[in-house]
């Protein structure tokens, strides 16, 4: 039960957060975007720094700081960019590629088996969210290019958030540390790997004076339900949970999206609540 709340908090987190993000996207580059984020959920974790034995598990943590970047500072690069492109319940709504993806990966290489239901589950949340990606509720005024590169970086990001779920659901079942911790290395590294490739954007955030209060309110919120909250909750559940069956919760972003996609300019319909309904009846195999 730990694992399936600490699913069901990272999927509001994340949404929310998304919405913020979009919005914010309007004023900086996504990778700026990224860049904050990362940096202040850094900071706002940093005692934790204290707690972690740096020589003691040196394979460990290097793997956690691979999983940062390429699943933070890589992935969430990516995924601001499509939501910038094509919205949030669209980006969120490829989410339906990682159940199966997860489910794989995880029976292949860290020997998870799962029985036939979890499988079954998997497929019809997948089938559901991406009957959801086929309605036609993209802004009018959206162009083709635009569509096109939104779908590229949001599969981009897709195959990043696995296989960093992936490492660091291998490392939190074979060492002692734990999701805070883990999630403050993977923090750090994404940061510092983000500095080393655009210091200037560093620079640019630091000297700008054209971020309000208000920007900087909204980046520090989101940053705090999408990143510290959301990446320690996914992290949670990554403990608790194979990983088929976490991202098979997780990926349930899209249906929470629908709450906030009317603000967004989205026009929902019977067939878009039909399919969100019958994503929840997959969870329900899958966890049975």
């Amino acid at each position: 039960m730990i694992g399936f709340f600490a699913a069901i908090s990272a999927v509001f987190s994340w949404t929310f957060a998304c919405s913020i993000w979009r919005r914010e996207s309007e004023n900086l580059l996504p990778r700026q975007i990224n860049i904050y984020k990362n940096v202040v959920a850094s900071i706002f974790f940093l005692p934790v720094v204290l707690t972690i034995s740096w020589f003691s598990d040196v394979f460990s943590i290097f793997v956690l700081m691979i999983s940062g970047i390429v699943g933070i500072s890589l992935g969430d690069t990516l995924y601001i960019n499509s939501l910038k492109t094509i919205g949030t319940r669209k980006t969120l709504s490829f989410e339906a590629l990682t159940p199966i993806i997860a489910t794989t990966l995880g029976t292949l290489s860290i020997n998870e088996i799962y029985p036939q239901k979890v499988w079954i589950g998997s497929l019809i949340v997948s089938f559901s969210l991406l009957m959801i990606v086929r309605q036609k509720t993209f802004k009018e005024e959206e162009s083709r290019g635009k569509n096109i590169l939104g779908i590229l970086c949001a599969l981009g990001s897709v195959l990043c958030a696995v296989l960093a779920a992936l490492l660091s659901r291998l490392i939190l079942i074979s060492s002692t540390l734990t999701p805070l911790q883990t999630t403050e290395i993977r923090l750090l590294s994404a940061s510092l790997f983000l500095f080393f490739i655009f210091k200037q954007d560093f620079l640019y955030l630091l000297n700008n004076r054209s971020i309000t209060k208000k920007n900087h309110s909204n980046l520090v919120l989101s940053t705090l339900l999408g990143t510290n909250c959301g990446i320690l909750f996914q992290q949670i559940v990554f403990k608790f949970l194979p990983i088929g069956i976490g991202w098979t919760l997780l990926s349930l972003s899209p249906v929470f999206a629908l709450f906030i996609s009317k603000r967004e300019g989205e026009v929902i319909n019977k067939v878009t609540i039909f399919y969100s309904f019958l994503s929840f009846i997959g969870v329900a195999i899958t966890l049975t």
